[in-house]
């Protein structure tokens, strides 16, 4: 228990995001499955599924992946900015794939869905590592 207890340790935050991607990823496949039964038409779904995903994903990266301290409001502003265009760019990319292999290919949305996710996990986390909460270990080192 103790090995296990030191490897969270060391490896936290992408264990912390693994968890948090994956709850993230199943509340964008809940909207999408929900937003698909209403016939929302597919790059509108979409879009809907990923403001509902996205807005659990910042919360939840900025409290337990990232631990980012935001002194003000002016910081807290900046930090969402810098989140959601990064997660806009990973929307474009999904989006892109959503249309081609579906739309215009005509392979199924769902099996699409799920390789974009993969693709997308992997690039958000380097985007919010990278910058939108690359001044994490600054702020720490304030406190």
């Amino acid at each position: 228990m103790k090995k296990i207890k030191e490897l969270y340790i060391k490896y936290k935050e992408i264990i912390n995001y693994l968890i948090f991607g994956v709850l993230t990823t199943l509340i964008n496949f809940i909207a999408f499955f929900i937003f698909n039964k209403l016939n929302v038409e597919l790059l509108i779904n979409n879009v809907l599924s990923w403001i509902i995903a996205v807005t659990f994903a910042y919360i939840t990266n900025k409290i337990f992946v990232f631990e980012s301290k935001t002194s003000n409001k002016i910081e807290l502003f900046k930090e969402i900015i810098l989140f959601y265009s990064c997660r806009i760019f990973s929307l474009l990319v999904e989006e892109a794939m959503l249309f081609i292999l579906v739309q215009k290919m005509g392979i199924n949305e769902y099996i699409i869905k799920i390789i974009a996710q993969i693709v997308i996990i992997i690039m958000n986390y380097l985007l919010s590592k990278l910058i939108a909460f690359k001044n994490k270990g600054e702020n720490d080192e304030k406190n």
